[in-house]
């Protein structure tokens, strides 16, 4: 079993806990979470580095939608799939 720590930091508790609420549907399995402050910490464990990468991946994805939903993100939109801002 290998594992892999991610924190991500936000500017109060209440973002944290509404990003973390946002994504526990899909972090049933490989993911565990805590809340610390302001921070979210995940802990990804698999049993080899590709399903590691695979689940941190989806993970990283899924913060980053539910950051946008939020308002937290100043990404530029990729409207046609092809993985240039527009």
């Amino acid at each position: 079993m290998i594992s892999l720590e991610l924190r991500m930091e936000y500017q109060d508790a209440r973002t944290a806990e509404t990003v973390l609420k946002a994504l526990e549907p899909d972090n049933i399995g490989h993911v565990s979470s805590d809340i610390r402050d302001s921070e979210i910490v995940f802990k990804i464990t698999a049993e080899n580095a590709g399903t590691l990468r695979n689940a941190a991946d989806d993970l990283l994805a899924c913060v980053k939608i539910a950051e946008e939903a939020l308002g937290l993100s100043d990404a530029v939109p990729d409207l046609d799939g092809d993985a240039l801002p527009e």
